[in-house]
């Protein structure tokens, strides 16, 4: 399979200069483009294709105001018409709204060199339009053999240079395991496991907070425009950056060990766009990052031969005995630990993360959710059980926190 490995780098003051320009004739090309296709689709309903967008491409160059664009390589020019080009597929496939005009100070400045574009050998990487390669911190080899397809420079909004280079890799799978673990995801703990242990949430935004305050206090301080003020927006940056990276770090370290030691995961599916409608979680919410660690999930899962099970987002897995399967009426949210009928006293999360096993193995084995019993009826019996929407395998999307 093809696989993405990042790398930061430190590119000289030529090199740095060389990129810039490179990051800026690119979002020219796109945008004229863009504006072009645009006009051509509203006032005509005609539509441009990526070969007269590439003739187009070539009568600018020709224009004595648009002549810097021969300064940068045409690699990455062309690839950017290649991905407006795939914006407008999407648009028309009703796959994706109408694509967007790049911001200098908003869109991520990146430049993706197809292999024409660049040269790597004995383990240096080689742009086009320059003479040095790029001092790379190798920080993992690629695969013994590799040969780069697609490279991508960036620089984000704190400053730091990264290389993306993408690349053929062989995975080989994990050892089969009879192991099977449920996961409820929460705020105090980001996750329960239906084997009693809980995992701490770290709180990365909540922890770096004071100095990010801090630091957009000086920021609305600065005058617009100077350069002080830019020094401060690099400073707010890179406090983001440093709350991402822990994030990414943690959730990486994480999710590979559930899918190194279990078979199956089993979570829900969490509907984190609605939930964070609630401005009392919704910070926390975001801060545990729940969407980004069930995406690792997904493809750790396809890339070690496991599975990812999501079970429906409805089932009641907190107001449900794991024990004698009855359901509770009402659990209010600030109930942590409550005790059934039956007599047995439940932590509310592992409860939960037990019953969304129990749910998982029933999808595994059936492939389809059944819900239990709702609350009694009119008359008085209970509700039979009835199959649910279902649940998905390795890609539905995950589930409110109960």
């Amino acid at each position: 399979m093809k696989r993405a490995f990042k790398y930061r780098f430190y590119p000289t003051d030529a090199q740095a200069g060389q990129l810039s320009r490179t990051f800026g004739c690119v979002r020219l090309v796109y945008n004229r483009a863009l504006a072009e296709r645009t006009t051509a689709w509203f006032t005509q309903q005609r539509r441009i294709t990526y070969n007269q967008a590439s003739a187009a491409l070539t009568e600018w160059k020709k224009d004595p105001d648009l002549s810097f664009l021969n300064e940068v390589s045409s690699v990455p020019l062309q690839q950017g018409l290649r991905h407006l080009q795939t914006a407008f597929r999407n648009f028309f496939d009703k796959r994706a709204g109408h694509p967007r005009f790049k911001s200098r100070k908003k869109s991520k400045a990146s430049a993706e060199y197809s292999r024409s574009g660049f040269t790597y050998r004995d383990g240096q990487l080689t742009l086009a339009k320059m003479s040095a390669p790029l001092d790379i911190v190798w920080s993992r080899p690629l695969p013994e053999g590799a040969q780069p397809t697609t490279v991508t420079v960036s620089k984000d909004s704190a400053g730091r240079w990264h290389v993306s280079i993408l690349c053929e890799d062989v995975i080989a799978h994990h050892t089969p395991t009879d192991q099977v673990v449920g996961l409820d995801a929460g705020i105090t703990s980001l996750v329960s496991l239906s084997t009693g242990q809980k995992v701490t949430n770290p709180r990365h935004e909540r922890r770096d907070r004071a100095k990010l305050a801090k630091a957009q206090r000086e920021l609305s301080r600065k005058q617009k425009g100077s350069a002080n003020r830019d020094k401060a927006r690099k400073k707010v940056a890179r406090v983001h950056a440093r709350i991402t990276d822990r994030r990414k770090d943690f959730l990486h370290k994480l999710s590979t060990r559930l899918v190194r030691e279990n078979q199956v995961v089993v979570i829900e599916d969490l509907s984190v766009r609605n939930m964070v409608r609630n401005h009392s979680l919704a910070r926390a919410i975001s801060d545990a990052s729940w969407t980004e660690l069930r995406t690792m999930l997904e493809y750790k899962a396809s890339w070690y031969g496991r599975e990812l099970v999501a079970i429906d987002r409805f089932f009641p897995s907190s107001k449900l005995c794991s024990a004698c399967g009855k359901l509770q009426e009402k659990l209010p949210l600030n109930v942590r630990e409550w005790t059934c009928g039956c007599g047995v006293t439940h932590d509310r999360d592992v409860n939960a993360a037990v019953n969304i096993k129990a749910a998982g193995l029933a999808v595994s084995a059936w492939g389809a959710g059944v819900r239990p019993q709702r609350e009694s009826s009119r008359t008085g019996r209970s509700a039979p059980k009835q199959e649910g929407h279902g649940a998905t395998r390795d890609g539905a999307r995950a589930s409110n926190h109960r």
